[in-house]
């Protein structure tokens, strides 16, 4: 009989997990001995945290990121195949969104293999519920362009579907890059859009601000190398 793979949120920063992950994610962490991360480092950092009764050292890490060959991602599966339950980090916040762990959850559905989501900090729910904006209809679109000719006929688009669909656009880019897609949102598009800034969510320094575009330019944030999530609506 195959194990089961445990979806396993981590905190959104340097906050502590106590304060957004519930007690039974960490009882469910400690038994496991195979994590698939995104990044070895913080997987180790983030389960340090939660006490675990082996050391790290004795833990099984295998990383899974946007570097790893589609062909590699079966041979993830085996300690699960051989009965052992194993659990998928991402770097920050819940795996398999916006994160490549979906690919061996999707495999994983294809075996047969029983997948456990549990319950933690999804930075684009978290901003797509204080932003005010429509939450029946919308859709996280991922990065823009970053080319600057690019990125604003993106934003134009997306500025399109949600005044003809009505719905809420979400998106994200490089943190040291937030600045200039700021600066290009505020440029582009019309002066009555709704945009959401919502920043180190979570943290001591959250900031989350939903305003038109008129009004945004009055006064702009610094971003810089702040996790963010944007959003445009109406």
């Amino acid at each position: 009989m195959s194990g089961k793979i445990y979806l396993i949120p981590t905190t959104l920063g340097s906050e502590s997990w106590d304060e957004v992950l519930p007690s039974y994610v960490a009882t469910i962490a400690r038994d496991l001995d195979v994590f698939v991360v995104e990044n070895v480092r913080s997987a180790r950092r983030f389960l340090s945290s939660l006490k675990m009764p082996k050391p790290i050292s004795e833990l099984q890490f295998t990383e899974l990121n946007e570097h790893t060959p589609q062909s590699d991602v079966e041979a993830l599966l085996a300690p699960v195949l051989e009965g052992h339950n194993i659990g998928i980090l991402s770097e920050a916040g819940v795996p398999a969104v916006a994160d490549p762990g979906s690919n061996l959850v999707r495999l994983a559905h294809k075996k047969g293999i029983t997948v456990v989501p549990l319950v933690g900090p999804s930075s684009i729910i978290m901003a797509l519920m204080s932003s005010g904006l429509n939450g029946q209809n919308f859709a996280f679109v991922g990065y823009i362009p970053v080319k600057p000719n690019e990125r604003k006929a993106r934003l134009k688009q997306l500025e399109h579907r949600l005044k003809t669909e009505g719905q809420t656009q979400l998106f994200i880019e490089a943190p040291y890059r937030n600045n200039q897609l700021f600066a290009d949102m505020v440029e582009t598009l019309d002066s009555t859009t709704q945009i959401t800034i919502a920043a180190d969510i979570t943290l001591e320094s959250e900031f989350i601000k939903t305003a038109t575009v008129r009004e945004w330019k009055q006064k702009m944030p610094d971003l810089h190398k702040r996790p963010s999530i944007f959003g445009i609506g109406i």
